[in-house]
């Protein structure tokens, strides 16, 4: 062996290491657009059926992506706007019951009473002293933590709307170009295979748009079910809350808790109506409904939907949302689809040939 191999050798690993160290540094400093990305090409994807289904109509691309995209705009919009003068009118009595309460010099008093009859076992007297020595040593600390917290919930805002801005300038585009996109991909891949590559790739990027789907379904079907609950119980404003579990539904994996969570916390307020049970009421109602949601409604609508078994449905979801976060768990059932459809269509054929 001659001398110089080893250091070329060790040369060679030393850069390898560094090359793969810079591009893990990339991807990271490039998570948020990859985000973007990501999210407005599996939005797209998952409007093309409507997409497909318009211009099966003989309608062109463009006017089929434009009716899709104000459609969808539009039903959102009218959601909003349905919901805003509701929101307007209850957080003005909400302000006006507050400002009275202050006004009264009862406050402190009231609220104390308030939380005597929820909690008859708890010593009120003690813990508010205890908050309020508390707040004496640490009243500084605090200020300057509610500045920073103030800037840092304006820069998320902000990062928000304008994240939320470029999400659907990028969904429009991809939406356009779709075919465009695939043909682009289905040319790279050798004629000999072409054939077969395109056809499960139609079925992959089917399976996309019908998952989409039946998230909005579970959507629609936790919004109806909130609305006929809440009213039931009486809770305060039933048609916001309800839009509420709809758009967190939207959201895989945790977004039936984060809604059913804040939906508990408002039924919670005082003033605002409820009778002091409804949270519990609620807090029941949805524990149980997720239950529910997890293990019967989903792995069922995401079969229909996607054709995957319901355990492959919680699985995916699961390690989705660990390995990607929000990412992941969006786009885990269309990849669970994916790898069962090349499972079933490519592996189990080859492993049968004799």
């Amino acid at each position: 062996m001659k001398l110089h191999n080893p250091f070329r050798t060790a040369l060679v690993a030393t850069l390898g290491v560094g090359l793969g160290i810079m591009l893990i540094q990339s991807v990271q400093s490039l998570s948020t657009i990859l985000l973007y990305v990501g999210t407005a090409l599996f939005l797209s994807l998952g409007l093309d059926p409507m997409v497909s289904w318009l211009t099966r109509r003989r309608l062109p691309r463009w006017a089929a992506v434009l009716i899709t995209i104000v459609v969808v705009l539009g039903v959102f919009a009218g959601i909003v706007l349905m919901v805003i003068p509701i929101l307007v009118n209850q957080i003005s009595q909400l302000v006006q019951q507050i400002t009275v309460i202050v006004n009264s010099g009862t406050a402190l008093a009231d609220f104390k009473h308030w939380l005597e009859g929820l909690l008859p076992n708890l010593d009120v007297d003690t813990v508010f002293g205890y908050i309020n020595d508390w707040l004496n040593k640490n009243l500084g600390d605090i200020s300057s933590s509610i500045g920073q917290g103030v800037i840092v919930v304006g820069g998320a805002l902000f990062a928000g709307i304008s994240g939320t801005f470029i999400v659907l300038i990028l969904t429009i585009y991809f939406t356009a170009a779709i075919p465009s996109l695939k043909g682009a991909v289905y040319q790279v891949v050798p004629a000999s295979k072409r054939d077969r590559f395109i056809d499960l790739a139609e079925q992959i990027t089917a399976s996309v748009g019908h998952y989409v789907m039946g998230q909005v379904a579970m959507g629609v079907i936790n919004g109806v079910l909130s609305f006929i609950f809440l009213s039931i119980i009486r809770a305060p404003f039933p048609i916001v809350l309800a839009v509420i579990a709809f758009f967190f539904s939207l959201i895989p994996l945790v977004g039936t808790l984060t809604g059913s969570t804040l939906i508990v916390l408002l039924c919670l307020i005082p003033g605002l109506g409820s009778p002091p049970w409804a949270w519990l009421i609620a807090a029941a109602y949805y524990l149980v409904y997720m239950q529910i949601e997890a293990y019967v409604i989903s792995p069922r609508v995401m079969n229909r939907a996607v054709a995957v078994p319901g355990a492959v449905v919680v699985i995916a979801a699961l390690s989705g949302g660990a390995l990607l976060g929000l990412l992941g768990a969006l786009i885990a059932i269309p990849v669970a689809a994916s790898i069962l459809i090349i499972y079933r269509q490519v592996l189990i054929p080859r492993m049968n040939e004799r």
